[in-house]
């Protein structure tokens, strides 16, 4: 398979999307390193050729940084994993935006409550920043917790989708 792979700016500096030939996104995140966001997809779905393409993707980061929070909500994204990882993947896409739950919230969205540490790992292993929002999900406390591409990021997109 041959991807397309795009880099555009955003508010939150360069956004990198590799999405397959049926325009699924594959991976994206903060980063112009293109092997750094092709690294994070599962190997059975990794490319064996990258070329850069204009996405269809690109179009809803560029709105929702326009203030179309949702724009990013209907993309289409592929990923490999478990069970639990995909099913904690198709959590994340319902958490509202302003909306954040906990860690613990989210395992408990699982039907998991017990299993903190592996909704935390189901946030670290997501591919599809912004498409996949992993950002939504805080500490019990309310601090950030971590973010594969910064805390500032993190806090920037919160507070974007807190005001809109």
């Amino acid at each position: 398979m041959t991807a397309g792979i795009q880099t555009i700016d955003t508010p939150d500096g360069a956004f990198t999307i590799v999405a397959d030939d049926r325009g699924r996104v594959l991976a994206s995140g903060w980063t112009a390193d293109a092997g750094a966001a092709i690294a994070r997809i599962a190997p059975r779905l990794r490319p064996q050729r990258v070329r850069e393409a204009e996405t269809d993707a690109a179009a809803a980061v560029r709105a929702y940084y326009g203030g179309e929070i949702s724009a990013v909500d209907d993309v289409a994204v592929a990923q490999q994993g478990t069970e639990m990882q995909l099913a904690g993947w198709a959590a994340l896409r319902r958490i509202e935006p302003g909306e954040p739950l906990s860690y613990a919230e989210f395992a408990a969205a699982l039907g998991q409550p017990r299993a903190v540490r592996a909704a935390a790992s189901i946030c670290a292993r997501n591919a599809l920043a912004l498409f996949v929002p992993c950002h939504r999900v805080l500490r019990s406390d309310g601090s950030l917790g971590g973010f594969a591409w910064g805390l500032e990021v993190k806090r920037s997109l919160l507070a974007r989708e807190a005001s809109a």
